[in-house]
């Protein structure tokens, strides 16, 4: 099966999550190892924008791009909060709130669930992307950049504290929105499969 150019940059996202969680496990060890794992991330980050235009505008939706796009951004989250939610791995003087990481995981965990449950009951899959979860993906991005440039920013600028705690806590409750917009989704749709099935 040969890959479309959406497919590939998806790939790519995949791939890069390694270098960036050995920079971020190195940078206290090697200066300017935060900054490479910043530009790592806004790489993977614009990526993700470039990869879901081409697929839209070239036509070149597959299943295969459906499923790695959702899991290129589950992995590099995980990866990126559990990594600043760790005291030897987080950015020094500004640890990211475990009860925030474990909102926005939490959520991406219910859903990999809700996704099996549904499946099991319909035999079917269909994950259709909504608004929350897409804004709630800008603010988690958004979230992990502004942490990975305090110590360049906040010196000159204090409240930029007061920005990263909006961007988390957002981050959270958007999680927690669209995890409840999605098992509202999945019971109607097993609601539905079950009327079809009995009619």
């Amino acid at each position: 099966m040969k890959l479309t150019l959406a497919t590939e940059i998806t790939l790519l996202r995949i791939f890069l999550i390694a270098p960036f969680v050995i920079c971020m496990l190195k940078m206290h060890d090697i200066g300017g190892l935060r900054h490479v794992a910043l530009a790592i991330f806004l790489v993977m980050a614009v990526s993700d924008a470039v990869d879901g235009y081409i697929a839209r505008v070239k036509k070149q939706a597959t299943r295969l791009g459906a499923f790695l796009d959702p899991m290129a951004d589950k992995l590099l989250m995980t990866c990126a909060c559990v990594l600043l939610a760790t005291p030897q791995t987080a950015v020094d003087g500004f640890l990211l709130p475990p009860t925030v990481v474990v909102l926005i995981i939490g959520k991406d965990l219910l859903l990999s669930l809700g996704c099996v449950i549904v499946y099991l009951i319909t035999s079917h899959l269909q994950i259709v992307p909504i608004g929350a979860g897409k804004f709630g993906t800008v603010l988690q991005l958004s979230m992990v950049a502004s942490l990975l440039l305090a110590p360049d920013i906040y010196p000159v600028f204090p409240p930029w504290l007061y920005l990263m705690r909006f961007l988390w806590w957002s981050a959270a409750g958007m999680a927690s929105l669209s995890t409840l917009i999605y098992i509202r989704r999945g019971i109607r749709y097993i609601e539905q499969f079950e009327e079809k099935a009995s009619t």
